[in-house]
């Protein structure tokens, strides 16, 4: 992990001072930016859905739980990664936040090397869930711009059906469905068939 400063930032939510302090203060040398909270409450509170990173999150707290936070987030699809720490929990509580996507689940006192290299791990999950985010929003968008007739022939182009068949399917003409191509494609800026086949793919068109 490079000292530089990032964009991204390290969330810890523990309500151990202690964990707060030790843990902000290793992450801080290392250049990264950190946030501190001592409950799950204030975590929500004020985290920003734009904002990227990841979380280091403690299972046992007070009030609201670590799992509690997690069925939280996933209830109002934050998908910032989680690292769950514990002195506490057993293998029912780690396998419930695996199930619920957890990154990692270190048990205190873990080792420092250890939770830099699942950081490591969890801003680069944070990196590629946003990209495929915003491809999939992009996808979208594109194919918003499409007619109905234009979608349906998008989606017979994608299944390997040529101009004459999809003719044939829609009764129209070849000339047609020629025309319909080259505007779907100027329309969503796809240059092959692999293009918008990722299209469809990523607009979850069906």
């Amino acid at each position: 992990m490079k000292k530089k400063s990032s964009a991204a930032t390290v969330y810890i939510v523990d309500d151990e001072i202690d964990v707060l302090d030790s843990v902000s203060i290793l992450l801080e040398t290392l250049g990264l930016k950190v946030k501190c909270y001592t409950s799950a409450e204030a975590f929500l509170e004020h985290y920003q859905p734009a904002e990227t990173g990841c979380l280091i999150l403690d299972v046992m707290m007070p009030t609201m739980s670590g799992l509690d936070l997690q069925n939280i987030m996933i209830e109002r699809s934050i998908s910032l990664p989680i690292i769950f720490i514990s002195g506490h929990s057993g293998i029912p509580e780690s396998a419930r936040a695996f199930r619920a996507g957890a990154v990692h689940f270190l048990e205190k006192p873990f080792d420092y090397d250890q939770l830099k290299a699942c950081i490591t791990e969890a801003l680069r999950k944070d990196r590629a869930n946003r990209k495929d985010f915003l491809g999939k929003r992009k996808a979208s968008l594109l194919v918003q711009q499409l007619t109905d007739r234009e979608r349906e022939i998008l989606l017979l182009i994608t299944q390997g059906q040529a101009n004459k068949d999809i003719a044939n399917i829609l009764d129209i003409s070849t000339r047609t469905v020629e025309a319909h191509r080259i505007h779907i494609k100027e329309k969503t800026q796809a240059k092959s068939l692999a293009e918008l086949t990722t299209l469809v793919i990523n607009a979850q068109l069906n």
